[in-house]
Order: structure tokens, then sequence, then C-alpha cells
């Protein structure tokens, strides 16, 4: 169980920073987005800041995914999962996140699909700005790897919740 106190120590530790900075992508968004105003109100409009607004937002979501993961900030219906004991929660995490990890690779598998082919081709938006889309391909297969990377983690914590082990703080 060290192998599995390294991995998780190492992964949410990678994914914790990485959260951390990307959540201030969200002013890069609010940037282009005031640009695109600004443009469209007082000068020739961009053809380039809603798309890549969008690509923003992409990064932003996929990126912070991981870290959202690890600090428990999904969505979770509570109706009797708060009464149960910390073994039952764990129980209950560790069967519905194999299925997370199963998805998790589906994900990863199409999207790795889509990059190879975006690579191959050279594929390009169908809008007027027409950007490249290999870059955001490439963002999106990282992010769930990370995410899928932390699910792993996330697995591990509560294999080691079930054999009654406790996790070091800085890991939660």
């Amino acid at each position: 169980m060290n192998f599995a106190r390294r991995y998780i120590a190492w992964i949410d530790g990678m994914n914790r920073l990485i959260g951390r900075v990307v959540m201030y992508g969200i002013f890069v968004m609010m940037g282009i987005l005031l640009w695109s105003s600004i443009s469209k109100t007082f000068f020739l409009p961009s053809l380039w800041t809603l798309e890549m607004a969008q690509f923003a937002m992409v990064s932003y979501y996929i990126l912070g995914g991981p870290y959202s993961i690890q600090m428990g900030s999904n969505v979770r219906m509570d109706l009797l999962y708060g009464e149960w004991s910390v073994r039952r929660q764990a129980w209950t995490d560790a069967f519905t996140v194999f299925f997370l990890i199963v998805y998790l690779c589906v994900m990863l598998y199409g999207g790795y699909d889509s990059l190879s082919y975006s690579l191959q081709y050279g594929e390009r938006s169908p809008t007027a700005w027409r950007p490249y889309l290999w870059p955001i391909k490439t963002i999106m297969c990282v992010g769930l790897f990370l995410m899928l990377l932390q699910a792993i983690s996330e697995l591990l914590k509560d294999i080691l919740r079930i054999r009654g082990e406790d996790i070091p703080k800085e890991t939660i």
C-alpha cells in the first residue's frame, strides 16, 4: 500500500497545482469576451473572439475536472449517503468510481482517435476564422487523462478507507 500512498500523493499534488493554475483561466475567458464586446461596439468585430472564448472555456472546464474530482466538488445526491459510515461510503464510492474509470477510458479512446484524425488531416473549424482543432483536442485528451489518473487515485483512497487505514491529510 506504500505504492498507493505515493501514487495518491503525487497525482493529488499534480492535479491540485494544475487546478489552482487553471482556475484563473476564467479571467482569460472574461478578457476575450470583454474584447469581443468592445470590438463589436466600437470597431470592426473580431472573427476569433467567440470561438477563442469557447476554447478557453473548454480548457478551463476539462483541465479543472481532475481538481474538482479531488475536492469532491461533483454533484452527489445525498439522500442516504451522509448518514452512512465512512466504510460504507467508501464501498459505494469505490463501486461508482469504477464506472467513472470505464467511462473516462472510453472518452480518452475517442478523444485520442479524434486527435489523431485532426493531426493527420489538418482538421480546421468550419467557421470564418478556421483555426486548427488539434490544440484544443490535445488539451481535451490531456484533461481526460488527468481525470482518469485522479479517478484511480480516488479509487485507491476508497480502498484504503475500506481497509480502515488513514489517508494522510495532505492527500485529501
